[in-house]
């Protein structure tokens, strides 16, 4: 069995900072997301007992110019092999577009007997591009996965739905979201590092996928940060004293009943 796992570099949240309402991304480094660290380990726990010959990781650039020498950390948990579609094209693509790349990128590797994906990415979580691949390559698709298994022909999945725990099958191949339950992803050491600059590591444009630049379907129009109206209220004397006017500005904001 080939497994594709689909890898989305992020902007690294922890360094991100907020100013006059935007949020300042220029020179901040990008990282594989941890949902899709869960999905690349669940891969290769497959490729480990058996069930898998081959994992490879594909990630679309989306504006990232350092996409090829992030994806080496898939490389060094244990994929096999990695494919990067960079193109200018590619620079703010919306999620449809992302999932029509993906499928022509899945086309073109031809081997892929199971897709798997992070059940949404760290930085807009909308939860779309693995349902959207899977019906663009008409393929079944088990969604929050917390568990993955394949056994001859199907992939068996356990997901919790509120107060039940669902395990459900599909016919391979089949694509899979999983959370975050389903393992705890491997910190690779210095020898995997070393070992991952020798392996196969592939970057194709639009051109090499004989596509067209998809046309979004989102339209943003705005991502600002909240306006805060800060009243920038000092309390003074004693801590009982502060403790008392804290509340009564409370209840006087209507935040506290009297």
């Amino acid at each position: 069995m080939d497994i594709v796992v689909c890898v989305k570099t992020n902007p690294d949240l922890e360094l991100v900072r907020v100013k006059d309402r935007v949020a300042q991304t220029e020179g901040v480094p990008y990282k594989i997301g941890d949902l899709e660290k869960n999905a690349l380990e669940a891969a290769v726990t497959l490729r480990e007992s058996g069930a898998a010959s081959n994992v490879t990781a594909l990630c679309v650039a989306e504006g990232n110019r350092k996409a090829a020498e992030d994806i080496k950390v898939a490389l060094a948990m244990g994929a096999d092999e990695a494919v990067v579609i960079d193109d200018p094209a590619l620079a703010e693509p919306d999620q449809a577009a992302v999932a029509a790349v993906i499928a022509a990128a899945v086309r073109k590797l031809s081997a892929c007997d199971l897709l798997l994906f992070g059940e949404g990415s760290s930085d807009n979580y909308t939860g779309q591009v693995g349902a959207r691949v899977a019906e663009l390559l008409d393929l079944p698709q088990i969604g929050y996965a917390r568990t993955v298994e394949a056994e001859g022909d199907v992939v068996r999945c356990e997901r919790s739905m509120d107060d039940v725990i669902e395990t459900v099958q599909a016919p391979l191949p089949a694509a899979v979201t999983v959370v975050s339950e389903v393992n705890e992803p491997r910190i690779p050491g210095l020898m995997q590092i070393m070992k991952a600059k020798s392996k196969p590591l592939q970057v194709w444009s639009l051109a090499d996928l004989d596509i067209e630049a998809p046309v979004p379907v989102r339209e943003i129009e705005s991502n600002l940060a909240e306006e805060q109206d800060r009243k920038h209220i000092v309390f003074e004397g004693t801590a009982a004293e502060q403790a008392e006017a804290f509340v009564d500005a409370l209840i006087r904001e209507g935040v506290l009943g009297r």
